[in-house]
């Protein structure tokens, strides 16, 4: 079965929550099992898209017990490692959808990339070298069902 982290901030815009919500759906919906840091924000839309359209949904929570995970996790899983836990939901995805940005999300953004793990941005952050060009790997999306298509294509 096909995994696909879906990261981003835990506060949010409500145009990338809405992003999320449909990425986690369109991921539902092709089968694919979404993991994502468990908590709010992007990580809650994600959830809950895939939720609705009746996906399996694994938030790898960085606290050491459930509380304040999204109620639209399937599997909740606390590691007490803190921001530490990013490294887990990259690993343990095929390819990484990243909706928005914070430094948590750049984070896992860069973990997934230096682990070879296909990564898709649909808005937020964007990698440049010191010449201002961008660096190669992270693949921009025009909108949730191409970073999808190019997530399920990637891996």
């Amino acid at each position: 079965m096909v995994q696909v982290a879906v990261c981003g901030p835990g506060e949010c815009s409500p145009e990338e929550a809405e992003a999320a919500r449909a990425v986690g759906g369109l991921l539902a919906r092709a089968g694919a099992v979404v993991v994502c840091g468990g908590y709010g924000g992007v990580m809650a839309a994600a959830a809950a898209g895939a939720r609705e359209a009746g996906g399996t949904v694994v938030g790898v929570l960085s606290g050491r017990d459930r509380a304040g995970a999204s109620p639209d996790l399937t599997v909740a899983l606390p590691t007490g490692m803190g921001e530490a836990r990013n490294a887990v939901i990259v690993r343990a995805a095929d390819a990484v959808i990243v909706v928005g940005g914070s430094w948590g999300t750049l984070s896992e953004l860069a973990l997934a990339m230096r682990g070879g793990t296909p990564v898709v941005t649909l808005g937020g952050w964007r990698v440049v070298d010191a010449s201002g060009a961008p660096v190669p790997g992270p693949v921009a999306a025009a909108g949730p069902a191409d970073a999808v298509r190019l997530a399920l294509r990637g891996r």
